[in-house]
Protein backbone atom coordinates (compact mmCIF):
# COMPACT_ATOMS: atom_id res chain seq x y z
CA UNK A 1 0.00 0.00 0.00
CA UNK A 2 1.34 3.68 -0.38
CA UNK A 3 -0.44 6.70 0.74
CA UNK A 4 0.01 10.46 0.48
CA UNK A 5 -0.83 11.83 4.27
CA UNK A 6 -1.72 16.01 4.59
CA UNK A 7 0.49 16.13 1.11
CA UNK A 8 0.52 19.94 -0.06
CA UNK A 9 2.77 21.29 -2.43
CA UNK A 10 3.31 24.56 -3.09
CA UNK A 11 4.88 26.21 -6.51
CA UNK A 12 5.46 29.89 -5.57
CA UNK A 13 2.24 31.51 -4.34
CA UNK A 14 0.29 28.63 -5.63
CA UNK A 15 -0.80 25.95 -3.88
CA UNK A 16 -0.93 22.85 -6.56
CA UNK A 17 -2.16 20.41 -4.16
CA UNK A 18 -3.38 20.94 -0.37
CA UNK A 19 -3.97 18.75 2.30
CA UNK A 20 -3.92 15.71 -0.01
CA UNK A 21 -4.90 12.23 2.22
CA UNK A 22 -5.25 9.55 -0.09
CA UNK A 23 -4.74 5.53 0.06
CA UNK A 24 -3.60 3.21 -2.84
CA UNK A 25 -4.01 -0.53 -2.00
CA UNK A 26 -3.03 -3.60 -3.09
CA UNK A 27 -5.09 -5.34 -6.20
CA UNK A 28 -6.61 -2.18 -7.86
CA UNK A 29 -5.45 -0.10 -10.39
CA UNK A 30 -5.92 3.45 -10.21
CA UNK A 31 -6.50 6.01 -13.23
CA UNK A 32 -5.01 9.50 -12.25
CA UNK A 33 -7.25 12.05 -14.12
CA UNK A 34 -7.39 15.58 -14.05
CA UNK A 35 -7.42 18.59 -16.81
CA UNK A 36 -3.85 19.40 -17.86
CA UNK A 37 -1.97 21.56 -15.16
CA UNK A 38 -3.82 20.06 -12.61
CA UNK A 39 -0.59 17.89 -11.37
CA UNK A 40 -0.98 14.57 -12.19
CA UNK A 41 2.62 13.95 -13.30
CA UNK A 42 3.91 16.00 -10.37
CA UNK A 43 1.50 13.83 -7.65
CA UNK A 44 3.27 11.05 -9.43
CA UNK A 45 6.75 12.30 -8.63
CA UNK A 46 5.48 12.89 -4.80
CA UNK A 47 4.83 9.65 -4.80
CA UNK A 48 7.93 7.91 -6.57
CA UNK A 49 10.25 10.27 -4.42
CA UNK A 50 11.62 12.37 -7.09
CA UNK A 51 9.85 15.17 -5.54
CA UNK A 52 9.26 16.72 -2.23
CA UNK A 53 6.01 18.31 -0.91
CA UNK A 54 6.21 20.54 0.84
CA UNK A 55 4.45 19.58 3.42
CA UNK A 56 2.97 16.30 4.30
CA UNK A 57 4.29 13.11 3.60
CA UNK A 58 4.22 9.59 1.49
CA UNK A 59 4.19 6.11 3.44
CA UNK A 60 4.74 2.98 1.54
CA UNK A 61 4.25 -0.51 3.55
CA UNK A 62 7.98 -1.53 4.74
CA UNK A 63 9.26 -4.30 2.37
CA UNK A 64 7.28 -3.49 -0.65
CA UNK A 65 9.46 -2.27 -3.88
CA UNK A 66 7.75 0.58 -5.63
CA UNK A 67 8.73 1.16 -9.86
CA UNK A 68 7.91 3.59 -12.20
CA UNK A 69 8.33 5.11 -15.72
CA UNK A 70 11.73 6.66 -16.48
CA UNK A 71 11.35 9.48 -18.69
CA UNK A 72 14.60 10.42 -19.61
CA UNK A 73 14.86 8.52 -22.61
CA UNK A 74 18.68 9.24 -22.69
CA UNK A 75 19.74 8.02 -19.22
CA UNK A 76 20.51 4.44 -20.62
CA UNK A 77 22.31 5.16 -24.40
CA UNK A 78 25.58 3.08 -23.03
CA UNK A 79 23.73 0.19 -21.47
CA UNK A 80 22.21 -3.07 -23.24
CA UNK A 81 18.70 -3.35 -23.48
CA UNK A 82 18.19 -6.37 -21.34
CA UNK A 83 20.03 -5.05 -18.82
CA UNK A 84 18.71 -1.65 -18.83
CA UNK A 85 14.94 -3.73 -18.51
CA UNK A 86 16.63 -5.63 -15.29
CA UNK A 87 17.84 -2.68 -13.86
CA UNK A 88 13.60 -2.00 -13.20
CA UNK A 89 14.47 -4.18 -10.49
CA UNK A 90 18.12 -2.19 -8.83
CA UNK A 91 19.12 -4.83 -6.20
CA UNK A 92 18.80 -7.82 -8.32
CA UNK A 93 20.86 -5.87 -10.96
CA UNK A 94 23.40 -5.30 -8.24
CA UNK A 95 23.63 -8.63 -7.22
CA UNK A 96 24.35 -9.25 -10.78
CA UNK A 97 27.05 -6.75 -11.24
CA UNK A 98 28.82 -7.96 -7.79
CA UNK A 99 28.76 -11.34 -8.45
CA UNK A 100 30.32 -10.67 -12.34
CA UNK A 101 33.16 -9.15 -9.94
CA UNK A 102 33.53 -11.40 -7.84
CA UNK A 103 33.71 -14.76 -10.09
CA UNK A 104 36.26 -12.25 -12.57
CA UNK A 105 38.39 -12.05 -9.84
CA UNK A 106 42.16 -14.37 -10.37
CA UNK A 107 42.78 -14.40 -6.77
CA UNK A 108 39.47 -15.61 -6.08
CA UNK A 109 39.71 -15.54 -1.63
CA UNK A 110 37.74 -17.30 0.83
CA UNK A 111 35.87 -14.03 1.68
CA UNK A 112 34.79 -13.80 -2.09
CA UNK A 113 33.45 -17.30 -1.36
CA UNK A 114 31.53 -16.56 1.36
CA UNK A 115 30.05 -13.04 -0.02
CA UNK A 116 29.58 -15.39 -3.41
CA UNK A 117 27.71 -18.05 -1.29
CA UNK A 118 25.65 -14.86 0.29
CA UNK A 119 24.75 -13.14 -2.91
CA UNK A 120 23.80 -16.54 -4.77
CA UNK A 121 21.47 -17.40 -2.03
CA UNK A 122 19.64 -13.82 -2.52
CA UNK A 123 19.93 -13.96 -6.57
CA UNK A 124 17.74 -17.26 -6.47
CA UNK A 125 15.65 -15.96 -3.73
CA UNK A 126 14.46 -13.01 -6.18
CA UNK A 127 14.42 -15.85 -8.79
CA UNK A 128 17.43 -14.19 -10.44
CA UNK A 129 18.07 -16.69 -12.86
CA UNK A 130 15.05 -16.15 -15.02
CA UNK A 131 15.65 -12.55 -14.98
CA UNK A 132 16.92 -12.43 -18.60
CA UNK A 133 14.27 -14.58 -19.93
CA UNK A 134 11.43 -12.75 -17.48
CA UNK A 135 13.09 -9.46 -19.38
CA UNK A 136 13.21 -11.07 -23.02
CA UNK A 137 9.29 -12.06 -22.68
CA UNK A 138 8.62 -8.45 -21.48
CA UNK A 139 9.90 -7.06 -24.41
CA UNK A 140 8.85 -9.48 -26.90
CA UNK A 141 5.49 -8.69 -25.75
CA UNK A 142 5.86 -4.77 -26.25
CA UNK A 143 6.96 -5.41 -29.63
CA UNK A 144 10.88 -5.33 -29.48
CA UNK A 145 12.52 -8.26 -31.59
CA UNK A 146 14.83 -10.92 -29.98
CA UNK A 147 17.61 -9.30 -32.20
CA UNK A 148 17.79 -5.97 -30.25
CA UNK A 149 17.80 -7.17 -26.84
CA UNK A 150 22.14 -6.82 -26.89
CA UNK A 151 22.28 -3.85 -28.69
CA UNK A 152 22.52 -0.49 -26.82
CA UNK A 153 19.68 1.82 -26.02
CA UNK A 154 21.14 4.38 -28.27
CA UNK A 155 20.75 2.28 -30.87
CA UNK A 156 17.66 2.21 -31.19
CA UNK A 157 14.70 4.43 -32.17
CA UNK A 158 12.97 7.04 -29.85
CA UNK A 159 9.74 4.77 -29.94
CA UNK A 160 12.02 1.66 -29.22
CA UNK A 161 13.38 3.01 -26.20
CA UNK A 162 10.25 4.15 -24.71
CA UNK A 163 9.29 0.13 -24.48
CA UNK A 164 12.83 -0.64 -23.37
CA UNK A 165 11.88 1.98 -20.42
CA UNK A 166 8.48 0.50 -19.82
CA UNK A 167 9.47 -2.97 -19.71
CA UNK A 168 11.90 -1.61 -16.88
CA UNK A 169 9.01 -0.38 -15.32
CA UNK A 170 6.84 -3.82 -15.40
CA UNK A 171 10.00 -6.18 -14.85
CA UNK A 172 10.12 -8.24 -11.18
CA UNK A 173 6.77 -7.86 -10.38
CA UNK A 174 6.75 -4.63 -8.31
CA UNK A 175 4.52 -3.89 -5.54
CA UNK A 176 3.64 -0.68 -6.35
CA UNK A 177 3.53 0.47 -10.06
CA UNK A 178 3.37 4.38 -11.43
CA UNK A 179 2.91 5.10 -15.10
CA UNK A 180 2.96 8.57 -16.40
CA UNK A 181 0.88 8.06 -19.86
CA UNK A 182 2.70 4.40 -20.65
CA UNK A 183 0.76 4.47 -23.91
CA UNK A 184 2.64 7.69 -25.52
CA UNK A 185 4.71 6.28 -28.88
CA UNK A 186 3.23 2.89 -28.36
CA UNK A 187 1.47 0.95 -31.31
CA UNK A 188 -2.03 -0.02 -30.92
CA UNK A 189 -0.57 -4.18 -30.50
CA UNK A 190 1.82 -2.98 -27.60
CA UNK A 191 -1.06 -1.10 -26.00
CA UNK A 192 -3.41 -4.17 -26.22
CA UNK A 193 -0.45 -6.24 -25.17
CA UNK A 194 -0.03 -3.71 -22.10
CA UNK A 195 -3.30 -3.62 -20.89
CA UNK A 196 -3.88 -7.57 -20.60
CA UNK A 197 -0.67 -7.35 -18.59
CA UNK A 198 -2.04 -4.74 -16.12
CA UNK A 199 -5.65 -6.54 -16.15
CA UNK A 200 -3.51 -9.45 -15.20
CA UNK A 201 -1.49 -7.74 -12.41
CA UNK A 202 -2.61 -8.01 -8.56
CA UNK A 203 -0.39 -5.60 -7.16
CA UNK A 204 -1.20 -1.74 -7.13
CA UNK A 205 -0.78 0.39 -9.95
CA UNK A 206 -1.37 3.97 -10.22
CA UNK A 207 -1.76 5.22 -14.06
CA UNK A 208 -1.86 8.73 -16.07
CA UNK A 209 -3.01 8.19 -19.51
CA UNK A 210 -5.06 10.43 -22.23
CA UNK A 211 -6.24 7.03 -23.43
CA UNK A 212 -10.09 6.52 -22.33
CA UNK A 213 -10.19 3.36 -23.84
CA UNK A 214 -7.19 2.23 -22.01
CA UNK A 215 -8.51 3.65 -18.73
CA UNK A 216 -12.11 2.03 -19.21
CA UNK A 217 -9.73 -1.50 -19.90
CA UNK A 218 -7.24 -1.33 -16.97
CA UNK A 219 -8.44 0.32 -14.07
CA UNK A 220 -10.72 -0.83 -11.35
CA UNK A 221 -11.20 2.94 -9.62
CA UNK A 222 -10.21 6.47 -10.85
CA UNK A 223 -8.55 9.33 -8.66
CA UNK A 224 -10.10 12.77 -10.31
CA UNK A 225 -7.61 15.86 -9.52
CA UNK A 226 -9.67 19.29 -9.63
CA UNK A 227 -9.10 22.40 -7.61
CA UNK A 228 -5.97 21.02 -5.57
CA UNK A 229 -8.27 18.07 -3.99
CA UNK A 230 -8.06 14.00 -5.08
CA UNK A 231 -11.05 12.30 -5.22
CA UNK A 232 -11.82 8.92 -5.77
CA UNK A 233 -14.29 6.85 -7.77
CA UNK A 234 -14.90 3.16 -7.99
CA UNK A 235 -15.10 1.85 -11.14
CA UNK A 236 -13.40 2.34 -14.52
CA UNK A 237 -13.39 6.15 -16.77
CA UNK A 238 -16.61 5.88 -18.22
CA UNK A 239 -18.06 5.16 -14.38
CA UNK A 240 -16.32 7.81 -13.43
CA UNK A 241 -17.99 10.41 -15.77
CA UNK A 242 -21.09 9.01 -15.26
CA UNK A 243 -20.80 9.13 -11.52
CA UNK A 244 -19.53 12.68 -11.48
CA UNK A 245 -22.04 13.83 -13.84
CA UNK A 246 -24.41 12.56 -11.51
CA UNK A 247 -23.48 13.95 -8.29
CA UNK A 248 -23.27 17.41 -9.74
CA UNK A 249 -26.85 16.93 -11.29
CA UNK A 250 -27.83 16.14 -7.61
CA UNK A 251 -26.61 18.73 -6.02
CA UNK A 252 -27.73 21.01 -8.66
CA UNK A 253 -31.08 19.52 -7.96
CA UNK A 254 -30.42 19.88 -4.35
CA UNK A 255 -30.03 23.68 -4.41
CA UNK A 256 -33.02 24.04 -6.65
CA UNK A 257 -35.36 22.72 -3.81
CA UNK A 258 -33.60 24.37 -1.49
CA UNK A 259 -33.80 27.88 -3.59
CA UNK A 260 -37.47 27.25 -3.74
CA UNK A 261 -37.77 26.84 -0.17
CA UNK A 262 -36.00 29.77 0.59
CA UNK A 263 -38.05 31.77 -1.56
CA UNK A 264 -41.06 30.26 -0.07
CA UNK A 265 -40.46 31.16 3.41
CA UNK A 266 -38.76 34.62 1.96
CA UNK A 267 -42.22 35.22 0.73
CA UNK A 268 -44.16 34.24 4.10
CA UNK A 269 -41.47 36.39 5.98
CA UNK A 270 -41.98 39.24 3.73
CA UNK A 271 -46.18 39.27 3.50
CA UNK A 272 -46.56 38.22 7.64
CA UNK A 273 -43.71 40.08 9.73
CA UNK A 274 -45.72 42.65 10.48
CA UNK A 275 -48.81 41.23 11.31
CA UNK A 276 -49.16 40.60 14.66
CA UNK A 277 -51.00 37.22 14.67
CA UNK A 278 -48.85 35.88 12.27
CA UNK A 279 -45.08 37.25 13.89
CA UNK A 280 -44.83 34.10 15.60
CA UNK A 281 -45.25 32.29 11.99
CA UNK A 282 -42.83 34.23 10.55
CA UNK A 283 -40.24 34.85 13.37
CA UNK A 284 -39.76 30.92 13.02
CA UNK A 285 -39.78 30.73 9.41
CA UNK A 286 -36.79 33.57 10.04
CA UNK A 287 -34.67 30.98 11.90
CA UNK A 288 -35.53 28.18 9.35
CA UNK A 289 -34.42 30.42 7.06
CA UNK A 290 -30.88 30.95 8.49
CA UNK A 291 -30.47 27.26 8.54
CA UNK A 292 -30.71 26.61 5.04
CA UNK A 293 -27.22 26.04 3.38
CA UNK A 294 -27.15 25.94 -0.56
CA UNK A 295 -24.06 23.23 -1.93
CA UNK A 296 -21.22 24.86 -3.26
CA UNK A 297 -20.69 23.88 -6.28
CA UNK A 298 -17.20 24.29 -8.18
CA UNK A 299 -16.87 24.79 -11.78
CA UNK A 300 -14.86 22.49 -13.01
CA UNK A 301 -10.52 22.83 -13.89
CA UNK A 302 -11.36 20.82 -16.84
CA UNK A 303 -12.37 22.80 -20.18
CA UNK A 304 -13.92 21.52 -23.60
CA UNK A 305 -12.83 22.88 -26.55
CA UNK A 306 -15.25 22.79 -29.73
CA UNK A 307 -14.16 21.06 -32.64
CA UNK A 308 -16.46 21.00 -35.82
CA UNK A 309 -15.08 20.59 -39.06
CA UNK A 310 -17.78 21.89 -41.99
CA UNK A 311 -17.23 21.28 -45.80
CA UNK A 312 -17.69 24.22 -47.78
CA UNK A 313 -18.98 21.85 -50.58
CA UNK A 314 -20.13 18.36 -50.88
CA UNK A 315 -17.97 15.65 -52.08
CA UNK A 316 -18.83 13.84 -55.17
CA UNK A 317 -18.65 9.98 -55.61
CA UNK A 318 -14.71 9.97 -57.21
CA UNK A 319 -12.70 10.40 -54.08
CA UNK A 320 -9.31 9.35 -54.47
CA UNK A 321 -7.64 7.06 -56.36
CA UNK A 322 -4.13 5.02 -55.95
CA UNK A 323 -2.25 2.70 -58.08
CA UNK A 324 0.25 0.44 -57.58
CA UNK A 325 2.42 2.92 -55.17
CA UNK A 326 5.37 2.22 -53.73
CA UNK A 327 8.42 3.93 -51.68
CA UNK A 328 11.68 2.77 -50.41
CA UNK A 329 13.85 4.82 -47.52
CA UNK A 330 17.23 4.09 -47.05
CA UNK A 331 16.94 0.66 -48.82
CA UNK A 332 14.24 -0.91 -46.78
CA UNK A 333 10.30 -0.71 -48.96
CA UNK A 334 8.27 1.01 -46.79
CA UNK A 335 5.14 0.99 -49.67
CA UNK A 336 4.76 -2.00 -52.07
CA UNK A 337 2.50 -1.35 -54.55
CA UNK A 338 -0.57 0.24 -52.80
CA UNK A 339 -3.82 0.30 -54.74
CA UNK A 340 -7.05 1.35 -53.54
CA UNK A 341 -9.97 3.34 -54.10
CA UNK A 342 -11.74 6.16 -51.48
CA UNK A 343 -15.88 6.50 -52.16
CA UNK A 344 -17.24 9.81 -50.41
CA UNK A 345 -18.93 7.65 -47.29
CA UNK A 346 -15.29 5.74 -46.56
CA UNK A 347 -13.75 7.05 -42.97
CA UNK A 348 -10.26 5.12 -42.82
CA UNK A 349 -8.15 4.21 -40.09
CA UNK A 350 -4.46 3.36 -40.82
CA UNK A 351 -2.91 0.70 -39.03
CA UNK A 352 0.14 -1.25 -38.30
CA UNK A 353 3.19 -1.04 -36.22
CA UNK A 354 5.16 1.11 -39.28
CA UNK A 355 4.64 4.45 -38.28
CA UNK A 356 7.23 5.61 -40.84
CA UNK A 357 4.78 3.58 -43.98
CA UNK A 358 1.47 5.61 -42.82
CA UNK A 359 3.25 9.15 -42.21
CA UNK A 360 4.96 8.78 -45.80
CA UNK A 361 1.64 7.73 -47.30
CA UNK A 362 -0.09 10.77 -46.22
CA UNK A 363 2.98 13.26 -47.31
CA UNK A 364 2.76 11.55 -50.92
CA UNK A 365 -1.19 11.69 -51.03
CA UNK A 366 -0.55 15.29 -49.53
CA UNK A 367 1.90 16.08 -52.44
CA UNK A 368 4.84 16.17 -50.16
CA UNK A 369 6.87 13.76 -50.98
CA UNK A 370 6.83 11.60 -54.40
CA UNK A 371 6.38 7.92 -54.77
CA UNK A 372 9.28 5.56 -56.59
CA UNK A 373 6.69 4.15 -58.38
CA UNK A 374 2.86 4.42 -59.03
CA UNK A 375 0.02 7.38 -59.32
CA UNK A 376 -2.55 8.95 -56.96
CA UNK A 377 -5.41 10.94 -57.92
CA UNK A 378 -7.97 13.29 -55.94
CA UNK A 379 -11.50 13.78 -56.93
CA UNK A 380 -12.20 17.29 -58.83
CA UNK A 381 -14.81 17.93 -56.05
CA UNK A 382 -12.29 17.90 -53.22
CA UNK A 383 -10.43 19.50 -51.11
CA UNK A 384 -7.82 18.16 -48.45
CA UNK A 385 -6.76 19.63 -44.94
CA UNK A 386 -3.69 17.90 -43.14
CA UNK A 387 -2.47 17.40 -40.17
CA UNK A 388 0.93 16.34 -40.42
CA UNK A 389 3.12 14.25 -37.13
CA UNK A 390 5.94 16.34 -37.00
CA UNK A 391 4.55 20.01 -36.97
CA UNK A 392 7.59 21.91 -35.41
CA UNK A 393 7.92 24.01 -39.17
CA UNK A 394 4.11 25.05 -38.82
CA UNK A 395 5.11 27.18 -35.82
CA UNK A 396 8.90 28.46 -37.11
CA UNK A 397 8.04 32.14 -37.27
CA UNK A 398 7.11 35.43 -35.46
CA UNK A 399 3.20 35.32 -36.11
CA UNK A 400 0.72 35.70 -33.03
CA UNK A 401 -2.01 33.10 -32.82
CA UNK A 402 -4.09 35.61 -34.87
CA UNK A 403 -1.95 36.51 -37.66
CA UNK A 404 -0.88 32.79 -38.29
CA UNK A 405 -4.72 31.53 -38.73
CA UNK A 406 -5.63 34.37 -40.52
CA UNK A 407 -3.32 33.80 -43.79
CA UNK A 408 -5.36 30.28 -44.32
CA UNK A 409 -8.87 32.06 -43.87
CA UNK A 410 -10.42 33.61 -46.91
CA UNK A 411 -12.06 35.95 -44.90
CA UNK A 412 -9.52 38.24 -43.14
CA UNK A 413 -12.03 39.53 -41.06
CA UNK A 414 -10.16 39.49 -37.06
CA UNK A 415 -13.71 38.54 -35.09
CA UNK A 416 -14.15 35.70 -37.82
CA UNK A 417 -10.55 34.29 -37.04
CA UNK A 418 -10.71 34.97 -33.56
CA UNK A 419 -13.93 32.97 -33.76
CA UNK A 420 -12.24 29.71 -34.49
CA UNK A 421 -9.23 30.29 -31.92
CA UNK A 422 -12.42 30.82 -29.28
CA UNK A 423 -13.98 27.35 -30.21
CA UNK A 424 -10.42 25.73 -29.26
CA UNK A 425 -9.83 28.01 -25.53
CA UNK A 426 -7.85 30.51 -27.09
CA UNK A 427 -9.77 33.58 -25.72
CA UNK A 428 -9.20 37.46 -25.43
CA UNK A 429 -5.68 37.95 -25.00
CA UNK A 430 -4.40 34.77 -26.05
CA UNK A 431 -5.18 35.85 -29.64
CA UNK A 432 -1.64 37.64 -29.42
CA UNK A 433 0.07 35.15 -28.10
CA UNK A 434 3.74 34.80 -30.37
CA UNK A 435 3.76 30.70 -31.82
CA UNK A 436 7.08 30.52 -30.26
CA UNK A 437 6.06 30.43 -26.52
CA UNK A 438 2.71 27.71 -27.40
CA UNK A 439 2.93 24.30 -25.54
CA UNK A 440 2.44 21.19 -27.69
CA UNK A 441 -0.92 20.52 -26.74
CA UNK A 442 -2.03 24.30 -27.95
CA UNK A 443 -0.08 23.65 -31.15
CA UNK A 444 -2.26 21.05 -32.03
CA UNK A 445 -5.47 23.01 -30.66
CA UNK A 446 -3.88 26.15 -33.54
CA UNK A 447 -3.49 23.43 -36.04
CA UNK A 448 -7.33 21.76 -35.90
CA UNK A 449 -8.46 25.64 -36.17
CA UNK A 450 -6.68 25.91 -39.06
CA UNK A 451 -7.97 22.86 -40.66
CA UNK A 452 -11.68 24.17 -39.31
CA UNK A 453 -11.24 27.21 -41.04
CA UNK A 454 -10.17 25.60 -44.62
CA UNK A 455 -13.42 24.03 -44.92
CA UNK A 456 -12.45 20.98 -46.45
CA UNK A 457 -14.23 18.14 -47.53
CA UNK A 458 -11.14 15.29 -46.81
CA UNK A 459 -9.28 15.68 -43.63
CA UNK A 460 -5.97 13.50 -43.17
CA UNK A 461 -4.77 13.51 -39.93
CA UNK A 462 -1.46 11.79 -38.76
CA UNK A 463 -1.47 10.78 -35.08
CA UNK A 464 -3.57 14.16 -33.92
CA UNK A 465 -3.73 13.23 -30.09
CA UNK A 466 -0.45 14.04 -29.15
CA UNK A 467 0.05 16.57 -26.57
CA UNK A 468 -4.12 16.71 -25.82
CA UNK A 469 -5.30 16.43 -22.79
CA UNK A 470 -8.62 14.38 -22.22
CA UNK A 471 -11.27 16.53 -23.18
CA UNK A 472 -9.56 17.63 -26.36
CA UNK A 473 -9.22 13.86 -27.48
CA UNK A 474 -13.15 13.87 -26.54
CA UNK A 475 -13.63 16.74 -28.48
CA UNK A 476 -11.75 16.12 -31.48
CA UNK A 477 -13.66 12.47 -31.02
CA UNK A 478 -17.01 14.19 -31.77
CA UNK A 479 -16.15 16.76 -34.26
CA UNK A 480 -14.53 13.44 -36.25
CA UNK A 481 -17.64 11.23 -35.98
CA UNK A 482 -20.13 14.17 -37.15
CA UNK A 483 -17.81 15.12 -40.09
CA UNK A 484 -19.81 14.96 -42.98
CA UNK A 485 -16.74 14.72 -45.52
CA UNK A 486 -13.66 12.03 -45.98
CA UNK A 487 -10.91 11.10 -43.07
CA UNK A 488 -7.60 9.38 -43.69
CA UNK A 489 -6.31 9.12 -39.90
CA UNK A 490 -4.00 7.68 -37.86
CA UNK A 491 -4.38 6.85 -33.78
CA UNK A 492 -2.99 5.45 -30.77
CA UNK A 493 -6.29 5.99 -29.29
CA UNK A 494 -8.29 2.81 -29.37
CA UNK A 495 -11.37 4.71 -28.68
CA UNK A 496 -11.66 7.10 -31.41
CA UNK A 497 -10.35 4.56 -34.03
CA UNK A 498 -13.26 1.84 -33.37
CA UNK A 499 -16.00 5.22 -32.59
CA UNK A 500 -15.11 6.80 -36.16
CA UNK A 501 -13.73 4.57 -38.58
CA UNK A 502 -15.64 2.37 -40.88
CA UNK A 503 -12.61 1.13 -42.82
CA UNK A 504 -9.20 -0.65 -41.91
CA UNK A 505 -6.05 -0.30 -43.67
CA UNK A 506 -3.13 -1.48 -42.31
CA UNK A 507 0.38 -1.76 -43.36
CA UNK A 508 2.06 -4.40 -42.80
CA UNK A 509 6.00 -5.21 -42.27
CA UNK A 510 7.01 -5.08 -46.25
CA UNK A 511 4.44 -2.43 -47.30
CA UNK A 512 2.26 -4.60 -48.48
CA UNK A 513 -1.60 -3.44 -47.49
CA UNK A 514 -4.71 -5.40 -45.77
CA UNK A 515 -8.08 -3.27 -46.25
CA UNK A 516 -11.24 -4.30 -44.99
CA UNK A 517 -14.52 -2.37 -44.64
CA UNK A 518 -15.30 -3.19 -41.18
CA UNK A 519 -14.81 -1.44 -37.45
CA UNK A 520 -11.70 -1.64 -36.13
CA UNK A 521 -12.44 -3.98 -33.02
CA UNK A 522 -14.24 -6.61 -35.66
CA UNK A 523 -11.26 -6.26 -37.51
CA UNK A 524 -9.00 -7.49 -34.52
CA UNK A 525 -11.08 -10.25 -33.79
CA UNK A 526 -10.91 -10.94 -37.89
CA UNK A 527 -9.37 -14.76 -38.49
CA UNK A 528 -6.96 -13.23 -40.52
CA UNK A 529 -5.42 -11.05 -37.76
CA UNK A 530 -5.30 -14.18 -35.31
CA UNK A 531 -3.21 -15.84 -38.30
CA UNK A 532 -0.86 -12.98 -38.63
CA UNK A 533 -0.58 -12.38 -35.40
CA UNK A 534 0.30 -16.45 -34.85
CA UNK A 535 2.64 -16.12 -37.55
CA UNK A 536 4.59 -13.18 -35.52
CA UNK A 537 4.81 -15.72 -32.24
CA UNK A 538 6.36 -18.64 -34.49
CA UNK A 539 8.82 -16.38 -36.02
CA UNK A 540 9.89 -14.91 -32.73
CA UNK A 541 9.86 -18.02 -30.91
CA UNK A 542 12.09 -19.41 -33.65
CA UNK A 543 14.45 -16.16 -33.24
CA UNK A 544 14.96 -17.23 -29.42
Amino acid sequence: MISANNVTLRVGKKALFEDVNIKFTEGNCYGLIGANGAGKSTFLKILSGQLEPSKGEVNITPGERLSFLQQDHFKYDEFVVLDTVIMGNARLYEIMKEKEIIYAKEDFTDEDGIRASELEGEFATMNGWEAESDAATLLNGLGIDTGLHYKCLKDLTGAEKVKVLLAQALFGNPDILLLDEPTNHLDLDAIAWLEEFLINFDNTVIVVSHDRYFLNKVCTQIADIDYGKIQLYAGNYDFWYESSQLLIRQMKEANKKKEDKIKELQDFISRFSANASKSKQATSRKRALEKIELDEIKPSSRKYPYIDFRPDREIGNEVLSVEGLSKTIDGEKILDNLTFTLGHDDKVAFVGSNELAKTVLFKILIGEMEPDEGTYKWGITTSQAYFPKDFGGEFDNDYTITEWLTQFSENKDATYVRGFLGRMLFAGEDGVKRLKVLSGGEKVRCLLSKMMISGANVLLLDEPTNHLDMEAITALNNGMIKFPGVLLFTSRDHQIVETTANRIMEIVPGGKLIDKITTYDEYLESDEMARKRQTYTVATEEDD
